[in-house]
């Protein structure tokens, strides 16, 4: 999963480089946790966060049956 985030945002900013996922998984979910460069914040969310929306559902869908509940969180 955090291949398919990385691969997903990469093209979308000026900093890949900055670009860390992180990982926290508790009892009913697993949170990632996407972190980029200052100024690649507003390319990510888009207007009215329409392309964080987007890269969530892509995220969501992409969960196996069965496993725990995915959300991403960007920071």
């Amino acid at each position: 999963m955090k291949a398919l985030i990385e691969s997903i945002i990469t093209p979308l900013v000026d900093y890949p480089e900055d670009i860390v996922v992180t990982k926290t998984e508790e009892d009913t979910k697993i949170v990632y946790h996407l972190t980029v460069h200052g100024d690649d914040v507003g390319k990510i969310i888009g207007k009215n966060g329409r392309i964080a929306k987007s890269i969530r559902t892509v995220v969501y869908a992409a969960k196996n049956e069965g496993e725990k509940r995915i959300y991403l969180d960007i920071m």
